[in-house]
């Protein structure tokens, strides 16, 4: 397999984070002391979901438009990547909090908001294999894909703004852009967010090849 240049800009960067992130210097920062280099890890995962899961909301609507298989291959393939990066989201962010809060879990309202719009992407992956037909499946996956997609927006950005939350850049906390994120992390923390979302982007285009692969020799067979 040919590595065209995004991807081996993909290889550089990760491999960019995870040196950088584990040996650099960090500021020492009250409570989160060493923790700091999780923002590497946490922050760009859940950016990277975002990203990919707006790829599928946009292949979802181009299914509706015009009924190609590739556009519901791709819309499902980009959803289950955006879902798995979500999950990593989560437990990279419980190993943080149990380092700054106290416990993996607390029920701060971010961290609830994100499981429930977890749940709801977890759904869309039941709901998929409850139909034989392969055109209802995609249509009315493609349906509640927008839907989903709508709810996790407010979810995880709207609702933990209006309560009291200790996760920062909710509930009247100050994000880390506002007060702490120095030269020195954003040197490590931009070159994240392009490397785990290329990441997601690279694992999308291998797993829809493969599924248009099978799928033209199901039917050839």
């Amino acid at each position: 397999m040919k590595l065209t240049w995004w991807k081996w800009l993909t290889i550089a960067l990760l491999l960019y984070t995870v040196v950088m992130g584990m040996l650099s210097e960090v500021p020492r920062l009250a409570i989160l002391n060493e923790t700091i280099r999780n923002l590497y890890f946490h922050v760009p995962m859940w950016f990277g979901m975002i990203l990919i899961l707006l790829v599928s909301v946009v292949y979802s609507i181009k299914y509706l438009r015009n009924p190609l298989s590739r556009n519901d291959i791709i819309a499902y393939e980009s959803a289950k990547v955006g879902i798995l990066f979500g999950v990593l989201g989560i437990v990279t962010g419980m190993e943080w909090a149990r380092f700054t809060w106290g416990e993996f879990w607390s029920n701060d309202p971010k961290q609830n908001a994100s499981a429930i719009g977890l749940l709801i992407y977890f759904a869309y992956l039941i709901l998929r294999g409850s139909f034989q037909d392969h055109q209802q499946r995609a249509r009315i996956s493609a349906v509640y894909n927008i839907f989903a997609f709508a709810a996790l927006i407010p979810l995880l950005f709207i609702l933990p703004r209006m309560t009291d939350s200790l996760h920062p850049g909710n509930g009247g906390n100050p994000g880390f852009n506002s007060y702490d994120l120095d030269s020195r992390l954003r040197a490590v923390f931009y070159p994240a967010v392009l490397g785990w979302t290329l990441l997601g982007v690279w694992m999308v285009h291998l797993r829809t090849r493969l599924e248009v692969l099978k799928q033209r020799f199901y039917e050839n067979a």
